[in-house]
């Protein structure tokens, strides 16, 4: 006989462990912030939009896995529209069309779709035999990158490659063998000089100044000059919480968004950083164990791909500011400043949450 495990969090569909995590680092987000813009009306802003999201997160983990099923190919085609809208109707701001704004709303179709292309890949092969044979993988591979030729046209390079990790990472937990990883990987290798010839000269320059920040230092090596000095300046515990020199005299740009980490390296220095960054650690394991802990294979690929999609989100923004990547544009989950992003991740925690309380398990 089965039954359902019975607790404060379960009754509420909520992760206990999870929520912790988020709401320590969704607090350090907000202090820092602070630093970075000292402005109440600023702080109340994204404090908002963490409620928001928040009520987003707890609404998601109330629908159960299967219905989360029935649901995507609806969210994954209509996230297809929305895209092809954007290259027609966009608007254009900053040199790119990404923003799609309706009557009632002004939203980024993109964010929908790190959640929908998951989704759909894991409905695919939940469908079939694990692990699933060659000539299965041609939809999911299709379904992965048409939305990201999509992105990558507006151009958004960085969500583009955030999207398409986020379905491959649903084909590599799916089990496929070593030996197509390595054959993709050299393909992926030699088509590289190809990828070159398709990039815009900004996302060409960006590699550049990787390779050497000091070939432009006043323009496009200036955020990673100015943000290796916040983060050096740092050093061992920081100058204190509004303290930081670079942040605060304004020479660190982006500092409340793609920066963010810079600024919480200069004021809380190394000890800061891995406390911060075994926060993210353990949300992550936890996220794992639930993966394990699913009881399909639709839930499992799914929360398996959305966790190590926040563990891409980390280690592409603090390898932007630390300059060893490029800089993509890639926010610092629950502490860069904004709200379509958040909304989006935070509806993944939502995911995690149905996945791990809808679960039925046996009796001790």
């Amino acid at each position: 006989m089965y039954y359902k495990k019975r607790n404060f969090f379960s009754n509420l569909h909520v992760d206990g462990a999870l929520l912790l995590g988020i709401s320590a680092i969704a607090l350090l987000g907000l202090i820092i912030l602070y630093s970075a813009k000292p402005e109440i009306d600023f702080i109340e802003r994204q404090l908002l939009r963490l409620v928001v999201a928040g009520v987003i997160m707890l609404s998601i983990a109330q629908i159960p896995p299967r219905l989360l099923k029935v649901l995507t190919p609806w969210l994954y085609f209509t996230g297809l529209i929305f895209l092809a809208s954007v290259l027609i109707i966009g608007q254009v701001s900053k040199g790119a069309q990404r923003w799609l704004d309706l009557w009632f709303v002004r939203f980024q179709p993109a964010e929908l779709m790190k959640i929908a292309v998951p989704m759909m890949v894991a409905k695919y092969l939940d469908e079939h035999l694990m692990p699933p044979k060659l000539s299965i993988l041609f939809l999911p591979l299709l379904f992965v990158l048409l939305p990201t030729a999509l992105i990558a046209k507006q151009p958004d390079l960085g969500t583009a490659l955030l999207i398409c990790s986020s379905g491959f990472l649903v084909i590599f937990f799916s089990g496929i063998r070593w030996q197509w990883m390595f054959y993709a990987s050299a393909l992926t290798t030699a088509c590289l000089p190809i990828f070159w010839f398709f990039m815009h000269d900004y996302q060409r320059q960006r590699i550049l100044v990787l390779l050497n920040p000091d070939r432009d230092p006043l323009g496009t090596g200036y955020h990673i000059i100015q943000s290796k000095i916040a983060i050096g300046s740092g050093g061992l515990y920081g100058k204190g919480w509004l303290e930081g020199t670079q942040s605060h005299l304004e020479f660190l740009p982006e500092r409340s968004t793609d920066f963010i980490f810079s600024v919480f390296s200069e004021e809380f220095g190394l000890v800061g950083c891995l406390i911060l960054l075994t926060l993210y650690l353990c949300i992550i394991i936890r996220g794992l164990y639930i993966s394990v802990q699913a009881q399909d294979t639709f839930s499992r690929l799914l929360a398996g791909s959305l966790i190590m999609t926040l563990f891409v989100y980390v280690f592409v923004n603090v390898g932007m500011v630390t300059g060893i990547l490029p800089v993509v544009g890639i926010p610092l989950p629950l502490i860069s400043y904004g709200g379509t992003s958040l909304v989006t991740l935070m509806a993944s925690f939502g995911i995690l949450m149905s996945i791990h309380t809808h679960r039925t398990l046996l009796p001790k």
